[in-house]
Order: C-alpha cells, then structure tokens, then sequence
C-alpha cells in the first residue's frame, strides 16, 4: 500500500518503520519538505519526503500524524482527498491536558471529516504510545488498535496496518464513536503523566478465553 504521513513526530516514524518493514511504500509530507526528506533518509531508501500535498497524493492512505492545533490548517493544505482514506491518530486535548479541545458531541475525527470533503476518515491509533509501537505486546497479547470509521474500505485499510504494526485492531463502528476512542486517548494520557503511572502500560479488549 502507498502510504502518505503528515507529519515527521515521534508517532508517524513509528509507524513508517512497522509499514516498510512490511513492505509499503511510504512519503512523509511536512510545511518543510526538507525535514521530511531528511527523516526519509533514516529509512534506507524505503521512504520519500516532500511536501504535505505531495504526500497526500502518493499515499492510497493518508495518516494525520499533526498536533490537533495545527489539524485543520493542514488537512485544508492537502488538495483534494476525493476518495481516500485519511487514518486520524489525533488526540484533541486542551493545554495542561485541562480537557477535550472539541465541542461537545462531536470529536476530532468528525471535525477533520468536514474539513476533509470527500475522504473516508478513519480514527485509530490513538490510544497507544509511540515507545509502546517499538513492542506492542503486553502479558503475551498484542495491544489493542481501536478504530472507527464510516467507510468499509477505509476501516479494511486500517485494520490492514494494525496487524502490520503487530497491533490487533478492534472494530469500534461507526466514525461517531470516535467520541469515545479520544476519551480512551485521553484517559491513558491522564494516567501516564498527570499520575505518574508511566508509560510502560496499554488500554486493552481482553477476552477471558
């Protein structure tokens, strides 16, 4: 699969490193495209950098791996989405994790929709750590991918790189339960460094058999 990063934080070169690894083809996009073509340089030839828009046209699936703050100048800075998944791995929080930076009854996701006329959104990856990417498995189990999207091929193409980020997707519905899964985001945010309880833990569906 062509996969286009928006963004060259922590997250995004996680990901990418599971995604070539696993043989996709992968273009990061940044405001400057010479920090993208740099962090494509750490991948031996497996990658590509460039522009944000340039990004979001090679890649089959787009993933918005921005600051929430700076979500919306950059999904309306990447032309035309007709068609295309866009994998939202935002997490809305106010400064000082004070709260959810979104009106109530509706999420960041649904926002980057409206944004993003005519893409299929997908909200995933949220709810786990970028150290935890490097080895997802916790108690012999793969951490849990929560996802949600209102388009089939869209939530096939996220599913698809959960379990190639050795991840085990679990299919959340419809994009309005995006609701929730920023709530899980959040809610591990909240445990991981206004607690203290570091970040060496997941939020998982397990199963008692």
């Amino acid at each position: 699969m062509k996969i286009g990063i928006i963004g060259t934080g922590k997250m995004g070169s996680h990901l990418a490193q599971h995604w070539v690894e696993k043989g996709h083809q992968v273009m990061f996009g940044s405001r400057t495209p010479e920090k993208a073509v740099e962090l494509a340089k750490q991948f031996g030839g497996k990658a590509t950098g460039g522009s944000m828009a340039a990004a979001a046209e090679f890649g089959e699936a787009i993933v918005l791996a921005v600051p929430w703050h700076a979500a919306e100048e950059t999904v309306r800075a990447l032309g035309s989405l007709e068609g295309k998944t866009l994998i939202d791995i935002t997490n809305p929080l106010l400064p000082e994790m004070a709260g959810p930076d979104t009106e109530i009854g509706t999420s960041a996701a649904e926002q980057i929709a409206e944004w993003a006329e005519g893409a299929n959104v997908v909200k995933a990856f949220n709810t786990i750590y970028f150290v935890n990417l490097d080895n997802p498995v916790f108690g012999g189990k793969s951490a849990s991918m929560f996802f949600c999207g209102d388009d089939e091929t869209a939530k096939a193409h996220a599913r698809q790189l959960g379990k190639d980020t050795g991840l085990a997707p679990v299919d959340c519905g419809p994009l309005w339960m995006a609701r929730h899964l920023e709530s899980v985001g959040f809610l591990w945010i909240y445990l991981a460094f206004k607690q203290g309880k570091g970040t060496d833990f997941v939020i998982n569906m397990q199963r008692r058999n």
